[in-house]
């Protein structure tokens, strides 16, 4: 075991008289609840091919020798050896080992790049700040400089229109003029991609795809990530989970032989010393997404006294109803029913996610 990085936990500073504390970060507002998308509009990413800006996400960009470094001692994935060509999930922890933070990371130029969700990140950024002590890095909030839209079906053809290459595989993103587009992992059987850069350079090329591509709600692409299976954490979820709770693991969101980042022992003992008793499943409700919220609590028909697990995220299904990621005991899914919000309350049916989880010992 790694002994744990004296820089990733410094101890506190005591104020002294006259000193000047910093003020804590802004509350960030909740994000807003995105009404149903029409049904053309699933229909439109499912069947041809969809647009969408993504208003849900910010972007935080690390600039600086140790830029790479310092998130490596800091982030649950390897940060210092991310290429140029490459793009990760990767979490940050708490000390306890519980998420504070998901986020997509990759290189553009002399920057590493964290789109996060928009709820959580300033106090992400600011809490990351802190930490950066002597090293030569330093955090910028640049989404009012970026715009980041999403793509889903056939598309390859208009993003052809505005960029030279195409990423060939999950994960590997290729930059040009226009910025960095980045392969994600399909949802629902549809190719999936992120295209983030300038917002002028953006607004200059959007016509190129207006007359291919129908332009859909963000919700769209709420729906398609957790078709995809792939969690967010926004602010109902900070320091809920474990990242396996979350199958960050699965993912290739933790990377297991990197040195020590806040909360590194506590995720490697649940990797190696014992079973993952909790981990995050697929499933639908016959509700509206006002009544299936992150963080809203599940119960099992056997045991209604204690809840067995909570919502991750959801988003509005085209079929009518929500879709949502949970985090749930496992046992509580070999038989019985899961219901949300009471043992009496709507049961949830679950649904196969789209990558196998490890079979636990």
């Amino acid at each position: 075991m790694n002994v744990p990085n004296a820089s990733a936990t410094p101890a506190p500073i005591a104020a002294t008289p006259g000193a000047t504390v910093a003020p804590p970060a802004p509350a960030a507002a909740p994000l807003p609840l995105l009404p149903r998308p029409a049904a053309a509009e699933f229909e439109a990413a499912l069947e041809r091919g969809a647009y969408m800006p993504l208003t849900q996400f910010g972007v935080i960009d690390v600039h600086g020798d140790d830029a790479a470094s310092f998130l490596h001692s800091q982030l649950t994935n390897d940060v210092q050896h991310l290429d140029a060509a490459t793009a990760r999930l990767t979490g940050y922890c708490s000390p306890k080992g519980r998420l504070l933070a998901s986020f997509l990371s990759w290189r553009t130029g002399d920057t590493i790049r964290l789109l996060i969700s928009k709820d959580i990140q300033a106090a992400v950024q600011k809490r990351l700040s802190m930490f950066v002590l002597r090293a030569k890095a330093k955090l910028a909030d640049a989404s009012a400089q970026l715009a980041v839209v999403g793509f889903a079906g056939d598309v390859r053809k208009a993003l052809s229109q505005v960029f030279d290459a195409l990423p060939d595989a999950v994960h590997v993103q290729v930059d040009g003029p226009a910025g960095s587009l980045i392969r994600v992992p399909d949802a629902a059987g549809r190719l999936r991609y992120l295209w983030i850069g300038p917002q002028a350079e953006v607004a200059a090329r959007r016509p190129l795809l207006e007359g291919a591509l129908a332009q859909v709600s963000p919700a769209v692409w709420d729906w398609l990530d957790i078709r995809a299976g792939e969690p967010r954490i926004t602010q109902p979820a900070v320091e809920q989970f474990v990242p396996q709770m979350v199958n960050f693991d699965v993912l290739d969101g933790v990377n297991f032989r990197k040195g020590c980042y806040p909360g590194q022992e506590v995720v490697a003992r649940s990797q190696y010393r014992g079973t993952i008793k909790r981990r995050m499943a697929l499933a639908h409700a016959a509700l509206e997404l006002a009544d299936v919220r992150a963080g809203s609590e599940l119960f099992h028909s056997d045991d209604p006294g204690q809840p067995c697990g909570q919502i991750v995220n959801a988003a509005s299904a085209p079929e009518g109803g929500v879709d949502a990621l949970v985090e749930i005991k496992l046992a509580a899914l070999e038989n019985g029913a899961v219901h949300l919000g009471s043992a009496d309350g709507p049961a949830l049916r679950f649904m196969p996610l789209p990558y196998a989880l490890p079979a636990e010992a």
